[in-house]
């Protein structure tokens, strides 16, 4: 499997383009490079840059933006409001599939060490990458800046891990390392203030502030500085003055969101602000921020109005960004910002991003494909789909306030279920073209024959197991199908009985697609054991929709 490895390095110049477009114009000459975003900041005069790709490719294009970067940039010259230390301030590398922590830290010390000898940079290793747990943080790096380096780097604690440990003006010194995805986002504020501004990232940062009594630092038995933590983990925060808006912000970055989402860090800025009398007028995202971390979002603010989670992630996207504020700046495009988007393969989704018209031609064609195992898994989404409908109704139904988040339940499931059949559409007809490119492949010698069998089996397996898959999940849609007709609102009830038809239907016809395909697969016993589940699935479907068109026909009395 492909192994995937996010890059993000920082360079410290925003306002040039033509020196950014060089950067990034030395990324884009390694092949197996998808360059996903470019966000340069006038007032911070730094640009973020995210690429992604495997490995070797990934190490590469960092190495020639860094290299570029150092001839271009001039430290000695530079001002702006983010912390830094380099013409490459930071450069970090995240796990994105199929690789471990462990063997990303392996090639961001590569990096390091070839930026270090190759072009006689210092360079720090920092987060995973870092050895000595000391410093690996980057603040405790990057402290003094690169004003401070010219003496820092004299000093023996602060040996560089590779490279010089000589200052170098032009240049400054990189950090290279390996880390979790982090989120970096700020946050606006109603205010100029700079110290304002502070406060407020000393009330939420994990680090806090230093505890302070008559204006004095107070200190515990050993001498040192007594901290009070702030009220978010796995927060970093400083506040800055941004000219080019005219607005203090809160500059965050969330290193875990697990621990604390985007949406959480949103809340308490605001509560906090409110405390110090300002209020937040929006944020923005700075570079990409995964689907997962949006959607939560979403739905954390609809669960907040007493509303159905159960909406498409579009929905569930413009929720988030409304409440958040993410268009106060600069557009909120989700097809740029989201990262999951910024990496699918469109044609792993062409049948389901083309208008309904334009599906039916496309299946009435003399082309094979689409063909009944993708017709099946969007009958199924569509009938998975009325059921939700139906929830999302009775969750806002007059009367029935009560049982908002009964329906609200529900329809998340639908969703779920939904999202996955709709994911089968395209699977369904890859799988067909699978088996097609598998026979077309030659058979001259032996081992191309033995290659081709095998191809030609693998591929009928995965045509046997995506309409299989169709039927166990329209086979399960029918549970909130049959919630739907029994609780939800009855002005509906015909809906939820469409919806159970087309549930049948789709499990019914995938399984037409499940038989005509095992008859072409050599191993009986898997065969054997899928068509026996495949009946039972089907006479457990059939008897579903049974009991769900007599609640329907009673309920419609005619």
């Amino acid at each position: 499997m492909q192994q995937l490895i996010e890059c993000v390095p920082n360079f410290s110049e925003g306002n040039d383009l033509g020196i950014i477009n060089q950067i990034t114009a030395a990324i884009e000459t390694v092949e197996g490079i998808r360059l996903l975003n470019v966000d340069p900041g006038k007032a911070t005069n730094r640009t973020v840059v995210t690429m992604v790709g495997e490995p070797e490719a990934v190490i590469e294009a960092a190495f020639r933006a860094i290299k570029k970067a150092g001839e271009l940039i001039d430290m000695s010259q530079h001002k702006g409001q983010h912390p830094r230390m380099g013409a490459t301030d930071v450069c970090p590398l995240i796990p994105v599939a199929n690789i471990t922590m462990e063997e990303t830290v392996k090639y961001a010390q590569q990096l390091a060490k070839r930026v270090g000898e190759e072009l006689s940079l210092p360079v720090y290793l920092y987060e995973a990458a870092q050895p000595n747990k000391q410093r690996c943080n980057l603040s405790i790096i990057r402290a003094g800046e690169y004003e401070a380096f010219a003496t820092k780097i004299l000093l023996p604690e602060w040996k560089p891990d590779f490279g010089p440990a000589i200052f170098d003006a032009k240049r400054g010194a990189t950090v290279i390392g390996a880390r979790d995805f982090l989120v970096a986002y700020n946050v606006n504020l109603n205010t100029t203030s700079t110290r304002r501004a502070n406060a407020i990232a000393f009330d939420i940062r994990e680090a806090g502030r230093v505890k302070q009594e008559n204006g004095k630092p107070v200190k515990d038995e050993h001498g040192n500085n007594i901290n009070l933590p702030g009220s978010l983990k796995a927060v970093k925060a400083i506040g800055w003055f941004i000219e080019e808006y005219g607005i203090a912000q809160i500059s965050i970055n969330l290193t875990n969101i697990n621990v604390t989402p985007v949406h959480v860090a949103f809340d308490e800025v605001c509560k906090k602000a409110g405390e110090r009398g300002m209020r937040v007028t929006g944020s923005e995202i700075v570079g990409l921020i995964p689907l997962k971390a949006m959607l939560d979002a979403g739905k954390y603010f609809l669960l907040k109005q007493q509303r159905s989670i159960g909406v498409s992630d579009k929905e569930l996207i413009m929720m988030a960004i409304k409440s958040m504020g993410l268009g106060e700046l600069a557009p909120f495009k989700p097809e740029e910002k989201i990262i999951e988007y910024m990496l699918a393969n469109k044609a792993d989704s062409k049948l389901i991003n083309m208008a309904l018209n334009d599906f039916a031609d496309e299946t009435a064609s003399e082309s094979p494909a689409p063909g009944g195992g993708s017709i099946a898994a969007y009958i199924g989404a569509l009938g998975i789909s009325l059921a939700t409908m139906v929830a999302n109704l009775s969750s806002h139904k007059k009367g029935w306030d009560e049982r908002w988040l009964e329906f609200s339940d529900w329809a998340a499931k639908g969703q779920e279920y939904k999202n996955e059949l709709v994911k089968l559409v395209d699977a369904d007809t890859k799988a067909f073209n699978g088996i097609m490119e598998a026979f077309s492949l030659p058979k001259t010698t032996e081992d191309e024959k033995q290659l081709r069998t095998n191809t030609i089996q693998q591929a009928t397996k995965y045509a046997i197991e995506i309409p299989f898959k169709v039927m166990e999940l329209a086979y399960a849609s029918l549970t909130v199908i049959k919630a739907m007709a029994e609780t939800g609102n009855p002005n509906s009830v015909s809906d939820a009985g469409v919806g159970a038809l087309c549930a049948r239907s789709a499990v019914m016809g995938a399984f037409m697609n499940v038989r005509i395909n095992a008859a072409g697969y050599n191993d009986k016993n898997f065969v054997d054991d899928i068509i026996a589940s495949g009946n039972a699935i089907q006479n457990n479907a059939l008897a579903e929709e049974a009991a769900i068109l007599k609640i329907v026909n009673e309920k419609i009395g005619l």
